[in-house]
């Protein structure tokens, strides 16, 4: 059996690193026994022509997309280009949003054959065997599909009690040297579920309220199979890596045993971390602990379920300072009950942290308690269009602000920031910036400049060249034109992707053609 996963378009400007819930569902896929490809259309340019040339290269039986709320309409969208091309191919879902909104997917897109529903691997595993004889799949539980007339449930799938008995997330499938081109660090977890009950977050209703644990050095393991592959820096993804002092402990003895050297960030709470852990943390290589601290109003954190103090975001900050730690807090703007008081609240209380911070605006996915419980909190649903679930877009209001007012707020907060950016690229220009100015404003040049060649697929478009060119200065014009990018950080920024292998040349027929490596250490396995 041959399966397709497709990890669905997601913004570059999002920052996305390589998707770690499709490797989980890659990987459920080949212990099951089947032939596994990702058609990844994060790092790759998507269209209906380029999914229709890979499905006839690979003929799936099977092909099958994870989304998020904000880009699930694009991913259905490719379901559908997908069904329109081969009929015959089984299509499925699955992630949090589908999980949460499976009825209304498959009544609006019949070209969506079933849905995986939560945690998929060991749903995957028993689905797949008897994908082929529909009248098997009742008895499947964990998905949902479409059956005399209506959308038929099938039992509850039970959360995975034992952690290492998933598969290693299959990243050897994906495209590698791309994220590497783009820098953005590898996601991991170390364990699945959240015990709080924030009610704008979809944590403890997809992955369960109890934290459930891997094995510290199964965790190692796999950091350093990602270093194998050229990374330095990881990203733990758990909801709450600091939930348990003692496995924070274990995990980082682990790598001091084995004297491992790489950078980590890791997300946590406000009243989960002292002095201790931090410096545990620290020492290991963590550079940056991420805080969601949601609002500056006690009362609004008591509405949403927060569970936190401000004192205690104030001492989490002391924490990192005596540490070393960078801290980063977001909040949240367009929470129940938001008024212009909660609003500067919030503002006032993230300025006196003296620590990076950000905004979003509130995006309330399906399967949260806003979204199901919407008429008991002071807060009203805009729309229903999910391409604007991006927390940059202000989509509800409150008895007190309009969206107009909520992108208001937003848009000052980022003028501001556009200024002070503004301020720091006229230094660099100008010769006067200090060092690390001049990093950041190279560093944002060259990841825009990645971005454009990704998006484009440039290297393929751009990359072929008669006998007597094909240097990386050719290139390098051609890129340069195209992206209306200055020519020497275009062969600068070429120069190091060949460098590192992320980028290849070789002879063809006509000359010489350019081409993204698989992986920095191979071209194989070749991209279908």
């Amino acid at each position: 059996m041959r399966v397709a996963i497709v990890a669905s378009p997601y913004p570059l400007e999002e920052a996305p690193s390589p998707p770690l819930g499709i490797c989980y569902v890659a990987a459920a896929c080949e212990e099951a026994g089947a032939d596994v490809t990702i058609f990844d259309y994060i790092v790759r340019k998507y269209s209906p022509e380029k999914l229709a040339a890979e499905m006839d290269a690979f003929r799936p039986d099977v092909i099958g997309a994870n989304s998020v709320t904000m880009n699930f309409k694009g991913a259905a969208a490719i379901m559908q280009d997908a069904k329109r091309h081969n009929p015959d191919v089984i299509t499925m879902m699955g992630g949090p949003h589908v999980s949460f909104d499976a009825e209304s997917t498959l009544k609006k897109y019949p070209e969506i054959d079933l849905i995986v529903i939560g945690e998929g691997e060991e749903t995957i595993k028993e689905l797949l065997p008897v994908i082929h004889n529909r009248s098997r799949w009742e008895h499947v539980a964990g998905i949902a599909f479409r059956k005399d007339g209506g959308v038929y449930f099938t039992s509850r799938r039970e959360l995975i009690q034992d952690l290492d008995t998933l598969p290693k997330p299959a990243r050897h499938l994906l495209p590698m040297s791309r994220y590497q081109a783009l820098g953005f660090p590898v996601s991991i977890i170390t364990s699945r579920g959240c015990p709080n009950q924030c009610i704008f977050c979809l944590g403890r209703r997809m992955v369960g309220y109890k934290v459930r644990y891997r094995s510290p050095k199964l965790v190692v393991d796999e950091v350093e199979e990602i270093l194998s592959y050229g990374f330095t820096r990881i990203n733990i993804a758990d909801d709450l890596f600091t939930s348990n002092k003692d496995r924070v402990r274990i995990f980082c003895d682990e790598i001091k045993k084995r004297g491992i050297k790489f950078t980590w960030t890791a997300f946590s709470r406000v009243n989960t971390v002292d002095d201790e852990v931090l410096a545990m943390m620290k020492e290991t290589g963590c550079d940056t602990v991420s805080f969601g601290i949601e609002s500056g109003n006690i009362e609004m954190l008591k509405r949403i379920r927060k569970g936190i103090t401000l004192e205690q975001a104030r001492k989490a900050v002391q924490h990192c300072r005596n540490t070393g730690v960078i801290p980063h807090a977001s909040f949240v703007i367009g929470l129940p009950g938001e008024t212009w008081q909660t609003i500067e609240d919030t503002k006032a209380f993230a300025e006196s942290l003296g620590i990076d911070y950000g905004y979003h605006l509130l995006a309330p996915f399906p399967g949260t308690t806003i979204w199901e419980e919407t008429d008991k909190f002071d807060v009203e649903i805009l729309t229903e269009d999910f391409d604007l679930y991006d927390a940059n877009h202000a989509i509800v209001k409150t008895s007190a602000l309009t969206p107009k007012d909520i992108d208001a707020f937003m848009n000052e907060h980022l003028h501001v920031h556009e200024e002070i950016w503004k301020e720091v690229v006229r230094r660099v220009d100008e010769g006067i910036s200090t060092e690390y100015e001049w990093l950041r404003v190279t560093g944002h040049k060259r990841m825009n400049l990645v971005f454009k060649i990704l998006n484009g697929d440039l290297i393929e478009e751009m990359g072929r060249f008669e006998e007597d060119k094909g240097g990386i200065k050719d290139l390098s014009a051609k890129i340069a034109m195209a992206t209306d990018t200055d020519v020497d950080l275009t062969e600068k920024t070429l120069a190091d992707l060949n460098k590192n292998g992320f980028i290849k040349s070789r002879e063809s027929s006509s000359g010489v053609e350019w081409f993204w490596a698989f992986n920095r250490f191979s071209d194989n396995p070749p991209e279908i």
